[in-house]
C-alpha cells in the first residue's frame, strides 16, 4: 500500500476541494493541519479500553487525522491556485508535518493502548521515512516518495484501526502477547517505516553512483 504514488489520481478531487479555500491564506491551512493534529493525538491518549465503548474518543481521534490529512493535502493546492507557492511556505508545510506526525504517532505512544518502546520505534521509523525522503531533494536529486509505507499510507492506517478498536471492544478478541489491535498498527510503523527508511536511502546512494 504505497498512497503517495496515487496523488495523481486523487488531484482533480483536491483541486475541488481548495476551491472552496481559496479566499483562506495558505499559511493558515497549514497551521489548522496541525491543530488537527495535535487533537488527534490528545484523543489518543485520552482514549481507554475501560471508557472507549461511552466516550468514542477514537472515532474522533480519527476524525482529527482525517482533516489533518485533508488540510495538509488543500494548502499547497491553494498555494498554487492563488499564486502564492514559496520555498518559504513548502518549508513550513514540511516541517509542521514532522510536528503533526509526532503528535499523532506520539499520542498513540504514550496511551494505554500501547508499549512506549513499540511507540519509540515507530516513531523512529516515521521521522527517519520522511527525512530520507527530503535530505534525498536537498542534495541534488529528487523528492523521494519510493518504499512501502508513506504519510498517505500512516493516515489511513491512523482513520481506518482506531474505529476497528473500537469495534473489537464489543467482542471478545484475544491477540498474541496481550497486545491491542492499535499496537499492532504501531509494530508496523516501527518495522516497515524503517525499512521504507532504508530503502529511499539505499536510492540515493544508487543515484550518487550515476552521477
Amino acid at each position: 500500500m504505497v498512497l503517495d504514488r496515487k496523488r495523481d489520481s486523487v488531484d482533480p478531487v483536491i483541486s475541488l476541494i481548495a476551491k472552496k479555500f481559496i479566499r483562506i491564506n495558505p499559511d493558515l491551512l497549514t497551521w489548522l493541519a496541525l491543530i488537527f493534529a495535535v487533537l488527534a493525538g490528545a484523543f489518543f491518549y485520552a482514549s481507554s479500553p475501560e471508557t472507549e465503548l461511552i466516550q468514542y474518543y477514537l472515532f474522533f481521534a480519527a476524525l482529527f487525522v482525517f482533516l489533518n490529512g485533508l488540510f495538509d493535502a488543500i494548502d499547497g493546492k491553494v498555494a498554487k491556485l492563488t499564486k502564492k507557492t514559496s520555498l518559504r511556505g513548502d518549508f513550513l508545510d514540511h516541517a509542521l508535518d514532522r510536528y503533526a506526525d509526532v503528535f499523532m504517532v506520539g499520542g498513540l505512544a504514550l496511551s494505554v493502548w500501547c508499549r512506549p518502546s513499540i511507540g519509540l520505534l515507530a516513531i523512529i521509523g516515521m521521522l527517519l521515512t520522511s527525512y530520507m525522503g527530503t535530505q534525498s531533494q536537498a542534495i541534488g536529486h529528487r523528492r523521494d516518495y519510493s518504499g512501502l509505507l508513506g504519510r498517505a499510507d500512516r493516515l489511513v492506517l491512523l482513520m481506518i484501526f482506531p474505529i476497528i478498536q473500537h469495534i473489537s471492544l464489543r467482542f471478545p478478541l484475544s491477540l498474541p502477547w496481550e497486545t491491542t489491535i492499535l499496537e499492532w498498527v504501531l509494530i508496523y510503523f516501527a518495522v516497515v517505516g524503517n525499512i521504507t527508511a532504508l530503502q529511499r536511502f539505499y536510492s540515493t546512494l544508487k543515484w550518487f553512483k550515476k552521477q
